[in-house]
């Protein structure tokens, strides 16, 4: 499944769908992965109903489902693969501006 034209609150509820089903997959109880993760088993079950997390708790999640590396190119810097992309690319403001 695709992010794109989705909903916020329909992304959420897809990455609850995917953390329960790692966990099913690796035969983990919801109290199992709580433990193993650090996130309190109230806040796990209340995520793989709603969506809703902090963000330090879905990164234990992830870390305790032995996914990290599905985090490395979440919001990753562009990479360029050519000189002339380096080239192309127009200096980016550092600060954003009020729309």
């Amino acid at each position: 499944m695709t992010f794109s034209m989705l909903p916020s609150e329909d992304i959420a509820l897809e990455l609850a769908f995917r953390v329960k089903s790692r966990r099913l997959a690796q035969s983990l109880t919801q109290e199992g992965l709580a433990s193993r993760s650090g996130v309190p088993f109230g806040t796990l079950k209340k995520f793989e109903r709603t969506g809703q997390i902090s963000f330090v708790s879905f990164l234990r999640l992830a870390v305790a489902l032995d996914d990290e590396a599905a985090l490395e190119n979440l919001l990753a810097l562009q990479k360029f693969e050519t000189l002339d992309d380096v080239l192309d690319d127009k200096k980016k403001p550092q600060r954003g501006t009020i729309t």
